[in-house]
């Protein structure tokens, strides 16, 4: 340890040292051109191949925002067929995520399929759908979660139920959707039978979330599993 730091030391102090480093440097430079060529190219490489990657997932991410037009038209319009599979002249969200699978727009598309699936019936598709799904965005990530929380509890599997719908309630947790997220939390504990576990979700909303409008219904039903116990 003392000589790395006298070594430390001797180049700080000492322009000759320092020199002779440099020159070292030089050296190895002028004797390793291949190698200095080599290592130019592959970071020229990986510069030129982020940017022609970023250009490339534009272009798709153009064209898909153009085919998911329909997609959604048919989404909203209830036509769940259609907004999956297309119409024979645009594509549904399917395909969208098969042919632009770099793009944002397929990415939202997994979103979309896990609802229609969900709907459906079809909750292990559903689910599968939306774990591919991941956005920084407040509403739609919570979601998300929430949505994979319900598939849960559509299979009673609610274990697994509550820890969606605790992920949805904490991810950017805010007054206005955190609330509804925890009531379905709290319900799933006392599927299993947990109240304590569901009390202290109900509290959580009573404490935190006093604006909201799940307020009323926190305390009520924390007050009806206190009577009960």
């Amino acid at each position: 340890m003392a000589k790395k730091e006298e070594h430390k030391h001797e180049l700080l102090e000492n322009p000759e040292a320092i020199k002779h480093k440099l020159e070292d440097a030089e050296n190895w430079v002028e004797s390793n051109p291949k190698t200095i060529i080599g290592i130019a190219l592959v970071i020229l490489l990986i510069v030129a191949g982020y940017f022609g990657f970023q250009y490339y997932k534009g272009t798709q991410d153009d064209a898909a925002q153009k085919e998911m037009f329909q997609a959604v038209y048919y989404f909203e319009q209830d036509s769940l067929n259609l907004a999956l599979n297309g119409d024979g002249n645009n594509l549904g969200f399917l395909a969208i995520i098969e042919d632009y699978g770099v793009s944002d727009a397929a990415n939202l598309s997994n979103y979309y399929v896990g609802v229609i699936y969900l709907k459906q019936g079809k909750f292990n598709v559903a689910r599968m759908y939306l774990e591919d799904f991941s956005s920084n965005d407040l509403l739609v990530q919570a979601r998300a979660y929430s949505l994979i929380g319900d598939t849960y509890m559509e299979e009673e599997n609610y274990e697994d139920a509550a820890k969606f719908y605790n992920k949805a309630a904490n991810y950017k947790p805010n007054k206005y959707f955190s609330p509804t997220y925890l009531m379905k939390e709290a319900l799933a504990y006392e599927k299993l039978n947990q109240n304590d576990k569901a009390k202290e979700v109900y509290e959580k909303i009573i404490s935190d979330f006093w604006e909201s409008a799940e307020y009323q219904n926190a305390r009520k039903f924390k007050a009806k599993l206190e009577s009960n116990s």
